[in-house]
């Protein structure tokens, strides 16, 4: 599995754990939702993904979508 795919997959997972804490827990766990997508929305322009350092620690290999 390449990095892109790893973090295509856990922005996934990401989201749809938010929007299930934010239906069954608190409606406030929708910002952690905003929180997700702006972090989308941030690497989508510069390239730069938190999530990605942590895989590339863990041994992921390199894709092409992220720096």
């Amino acid at each position: 599995m390449s990095l892109d795919t790893a973090i295509l997959r856990f922005a996934g997972v990401m989201v749809l754990l938010s929007v299930l804490l934010t239906v069954y827990v608190s409606p406030l766990f929708v910002w952690f939702t905003v929180f997700i997508g702006l972090n989308l929305l941030q690497s989508s322009f510069t390239g730069f993904c938190p999530a990605a350092m942590v895989f590339r620690a863990m041994g992921v290999k390199k894709g092409c979508a992220f720096k």
